[in-house]
């Protein structure tokens, strides 16, 4: 199941680590560091930052990527987009009344000679 946490997938820049998915991100991280020449040769896809790939084979994975579809099918859906209401109507947000009164503070301060 792709959804599942406690997969398996192959590390990319060492084959014999399995790592579960719900660590994937974090062991790349640590594991492009570990591994700077490797990571040198490979590239990152535009549509999915844990799929790591040759760079020789990047074109090629763009074009048959399984999560280019999701990109494609959110820009013609306009999902991240927000409501056309929200869009008219500016925000609805509304700062808290404000309780100072600078004017008032400054005149309460009682005026000394500054002596150095």
């Amino acid at each position: 199941d792709l959804l599942d946490p406690e997969r398996l997938i192959q590390c990319p820049f060492v084959k014999q680590h399995q790592i579960r998915a719900c660590r994937f991100p974090y062991h790349l991280v640590k594991c492009k560091e570990s591994n700077p020449e490797i990571a040198k040769k490979l590239a990152t896809c535009p549509f999915n930052a844990r799929h790591l790939v040759p760079r020789g084979d990047l074109s090629d994975h763009i074009m048959k990527c399984s999560d280019q579809a999701l990109m494609e099918q959110d820009v013609v859906s306009g999902c991240c987009e927000p409501p056309q209401e929200q869009v008219k109507d500016g925000s609805t947000w509304q700062a808290p009344p404000c309780d100072e009164d600078w004017e008032t503070e400054v005149s309460e301060i009682p005026k000394s000679t500054f002596v150095w």
